[in-house]
This record gives structure tokens, C-alpha cells and sequence, in this order.
């Protein structure tokens, strides 16, 4: 891979200024299209002025190799990803870990705790099923069978706005739209996982985490044989009902032809999700709790012992590859928890400190323009309809990234054309760019880095904001296609193309 010179390295802002003030003069006007980025967007029924790009060095020493409309403010949808967590990796560091404290609140005695098990969240976005059975196995390595008091949840970390998951599209199910809390734990979603039984003509049906308090089905009719061709619509046959928070109901069946599924899906009532997964999970484990579950505040003691999540590096893989929503939020309140641990991280702290970041790190002293200005980010992930930024801007930030020591990270965080994340079955050329994708109703969008033949990357961004965006996928296949052609040349060095 080059490297760029240790030059630009250490005085970034002085080898990125000359390319800076020739997109100024680029934006004032859009370049021609390419012929196939031109025929794209006809096919797909998309005006020219329907879609931002620029393309550009990702080392900053040349002039754009593609402008278009790269000054606008556009909503980019999850591309607003790639700032989250461009600017976690600058503030927090690869190796960043959160490390959620726990609190035996009171002597063990033959097993019994004489006291609380006290859970303080810190903000883990990644503190699945797997890592709280770890949890409440440790507890029981400490001699805890029985817990005579209450299970008590600290979540006071953190202070996002109430919401409702099906606020933002009406699909209160879809586990994207879990919101976020200081202690967020599996996503607030239940996996069941449907396997054929056709001995005894039922599909067993397992569901995890076991939910406190909640009536679960253990198996479903089968329907079919197993010479049954295809599966169909094997959710819609199960006509399940999540509407009561206290039962869970499939008056279906399920059909044979599928063999095993999975299925996720966000629980129906998430305030009560924390409390009745650690319950059910405690007792699942063969643990006792006489009191209850219930919110308060940790003790001021040291704690009995921590519970690391992965670092910040493997958790922004999960967050672009696979456009994890509620983990691009946990990271977004995770800056402004981290800049002052004094008070509740909010939405409006976290837009704070990453304005202050962009103006330090980004914004280009005597380059102030509307086209570089710091981004318009609601929460962190772009799951927002108000979110702006254009494609310069975005642009800029991918160069300043490229040249930082974090950009390995960084890139490798990015899905890979044809191979996997939400770029599995991209048609354009296998591997030949790491980018993240937006997608929402409206907007289709790709940012990230191409690969040359020669060793050299190019910074593509192309975000379409049209009423027909969902045509746009061919069209911003061609974008990767005509860019991936273009990083194998050395290209115009000069400000005049």
C-alpha cells in the first residue's frame, strides 16, 4: 500500500490546502458526467442533478478526478456512519474499550448474596446475549447462587430522548430502530430460530434471550413435506403477534421446505427489555432472586469486577459493515460521555464535541465555505431525515482519515464491494472499493476508498437524494466501476483539468 509522504503526515493541513482551494473553484461548476455514470442515471430515470460525487486522491496532492455537485448539502443517510466513527477513532482510539461495572452489594453467604447485584451501564454497544451470560456467570464464580435483595440497573450514563422504536418509519419491529441507553443489552431484540421436526410434524422454536415474564411458544405446526419446493413467505405463515409484551403468540405454522431459520425482531415494549432479559437469563442459569428488577443508582464503592466489551476497532466493523444503527448511537453518546462523565451524555453534547472536532480537525483554516462546513448529524448513524453534509465535506474528512494512523481500521471497517457487509451483492468489480452505504426512502449513497492496480486509492462519494433514489443501486455501481478504472492512472497532478 503507498504510503503518503511523512510530509503530509505531520502537516496535513498545509499538503491538503492546494487541493482544497481548487474544489472551490471545481464546485462552482459541475464537471461533465462520464458516459456511463451519464447512461446509468438515464436508465434509472435519475436527473443529473439528482446525484453528488466526487472523486479525488486520497492522498490530497492532486486536483478532484470527478466533481459534481459536491458542494450541496445532501441527506447521506448511513453514510453519516463513516463521521461517527472517522471521529471516534481520532478521539477515542482502536483500542478504546467500554467496561461495565458490577457491584456485590453485600457479604456472600453459603451462596446467598445479602444484598443487590448492582449492573452500571456505561454505554456497551456491543453487550449481546453471549456477553451477559459471560456476566451472570461471573457472579456465580463468586459464589452466588441466590441474590436476597434485587437486581438494581444503573442506566444513568447516558440521557438520549424518548422515542419510540417506530417513530422514524412505523416499524417498530425492525431491530434498526432499537434506540439507545447507557445500558443497551442485545440490541433489545429477540432471536427465534425455527428447526424441523418432521418426526413429531412441529418445527421447534427457540427463543433468545428468555424474557422474564413472558410466555414463549416452544414449537409450531410443519406444513408440507420435505420434497416442498421453496419456503415462501415463511414469516407471514407463522402469523405471528408481538402486541402483547407478556406473551408471545404464532397461531401459524411453519413450512418444511425452509429447513432452519432465524429470525430477529425487536421486542414490542424496550423499557422493560433490560430487566426481563437479566432476570430471565439469571434464572435460566439456575440462579434465585427474591426481590426484583429494578432501576437505581450504583454504589459509590469500587465495583466487584468489570466486563470489557471488544475494542473500538472490531466494533466499528459491526457498525459500517452491517450499518448498526443503535451501535452508531451508543458511539455518537460515547464522545460526549467520554469529553464529560459528569452529567448524562446527550444527543446535543455528542453534536458538540463532534463540532468541535470538525473545526479542529477537518474544517480547513481560511477554506470556510458552506461546502466543508461541519455536518448537520442528529444522531450519529444518519437514521435522520434532517442530516446534511455534502460531498466535499465528506470527501475532505476520507482524505484527513487516509492520511491519519488510523486508517487501516478505518478502511477495513468499510463492507467490501461483492464480498461482504451490506456490499455482498454489489455488481460492480469485485473488491475494488471499501465504502459504506446509505440507504433510506429518498436516498441511495456510497463514501469510502478505492483501490488502484498501481497501489494507489482513490475517495469516491456519490449520494443520490431523488423521490426515485431505490433505482439508484446500477447507477452508483457504474460510480465504483468508472472510479476503480480510474485509480489504475496516475492521473492529472494539476489544478487545471
Amino acid at each position: 500500500m503507498t504510503r503518503p509522504p511523512s510530509l503530509c503526515r505531520h502537516q496535513l493541513a498545509r499538503c491538503l490546502l492546494p487541493l482544497w482551494l481548487g474544489l472551490s473553484a471545481l464546485v462552482a461548476g459541475a464537471q461533465a458526467l462520464p458516459e456511463p455514470i451519464s447512461s446509468a442515471l438515464a436508465r434509472a430515470q435519475l436527473p443529473p442533478d439528482a446525484i453528488s460525487l466526487l472523486v479525488v486522491d486520497a492522498n490530497g496532492l492532486s486536483a478532484p478526478r470527478l466533481s459534481h455537485r459536491a458542494e450541496v448539502l445532501v441527506n447521506p443517510a448511513s453514510v453519516m456512519k463513516l463521521v461517527t466513527t472517522t471521529a471516534a477513532l481520532d478521539l477515542l482510539g482502536p483500542a478504546y474499550t467500554w467496561r461495565t461495572p458490577v457491584w456485590l452489594d453485600g457479604p456472600v453467604v453459603n451462596g446467598v448474596l445479602k444484598g443487590n447485584l448492582v449492573i452500571a451501564g456505561q454505554g456497551d454497544p456491543a453487550l449481546t446475549l453471549e456477553k451477559l451470560w459471560l456476566l451472570l456467570r461471573r457472579v456465580q464464580g463468586l459464589g452466588v447462587q441466590r441474590i436476597a435483595g434485587d437486581i438494581v440497573l444503573d442506566r444513568s450514563a447516558f440521557a438520549p430522548p424518548i422515542s419510540q422504536p417506530g417513530d422514524f418509519d412505523g416499524e417498530p419491529l425492525r431491530p434498526y430502530n432499537a434506540s439507545p441507553e447507557a445500558l443497551l443489552v442485545n440490541f433489545k431484540s429477540i432471536l427465534m430460530t425455527f428447526t424441523p421436526d418432521p418426526a413429531n410434524r412441529v418445527a421447534r422454536v427457540q427463543i433468545d434471550p428468555p424474557l422474564a415474564g413472558v410466555q414463549m411458544p416452544s414449537s409450531v405446526p410443519l406444513l408440507g413435506s420435505a420434497s416442498a419446493d421453496g419456503c415462501g413467505d415463511y414469516r407471514g405463515g407463522l402469523q405471528a403477534d408481538f402486541s402483547d409484551p407478556t406473551r408471545i403468540r404464532l397461531a401459524g405454522g411453519y413450512p418444511m421446505g425452509c429447513g432452519e431459520k432465524l429470525w430477529p425482531v425487536a421486542y414490542i415494549d424496550p423499557p422493560s427489555y433490560a430487566a426481563r432479559a437479566i432476570e430471565g437469563l439469571w434464572r435460566n442459569q439456575g440462579g434465585k432472586l427474591d426481590g426484583r428488577v429494578l432501576d437505581g443508582r450504583a454504589p459509590a464503592t469500587s465495583p466487584s469486577f468489570w466486563v470489557s466489551s471488544p475494542t473500538l476497532a472490531e466494533v466499528i466493523r459491526d457498525i459500517n459493515k452491517f450499518s448498526n444503527n443503535v451501535m452508531a448511537q451508543q458511539l455518537f453518546l460515547t464522545l460526549a460521555r467520554q469529553a464529560d462523565a459528569s452529567s448524562p451524555a446527550s444527543f446535543e453534547a455528542a453534536r458538540e464535541v463532534l463540532r468541535g472536532w470538525w473545526q479542529r480537525r477537518i474544517a480547513l483554516a481560511g477554506t470556510a465555505t458552506q461546502a466543508l462546513a461541519v455536518p448537520q448529524i442528529e444522531n450519529g448513524a444518519g437514521l435522520s431525515r434532517q442530516a446534511r453534509i455534502s460531498a466535499a465535506a465528506l470527501g475532505r474528512m476520507l482524505q484527513v482519515a487516509y492520511l491519519s494512523p488510523y486508517m487501516p481500521e478505518l478502511m477495513a471497517s468499510l463492507p467490501l464491494v461483492g464480498l461482504d457487509g451490506t456490499l455482498k451483492r454489489s455488481r460492480a468489480a469485485l473488491a475494488s472499493a471499501h465504502l459504506k452505504t446509505g440507504s433510506l426512502r429518498d436516498v441511495q449513497a456510497v463514501a469510502g476508498y478505492v483501490h488502484g492496480s498501481n497501489g494507489r486509492h482513490l475517495t469516491l462519494v456519490a449520494i443520490v437524494n431523488h423521490p426515485n433514489a431505490a433505482a439508484a443501486r446500477p447507477v452508483l455501481e457504474a460510480v465504483v466501476d468508472w472510479a476503480a478504472a480510474e485509480a489504475g492512472t496516475s492521473g492529472n497532478t494539476t489544478l487545471g483539468r
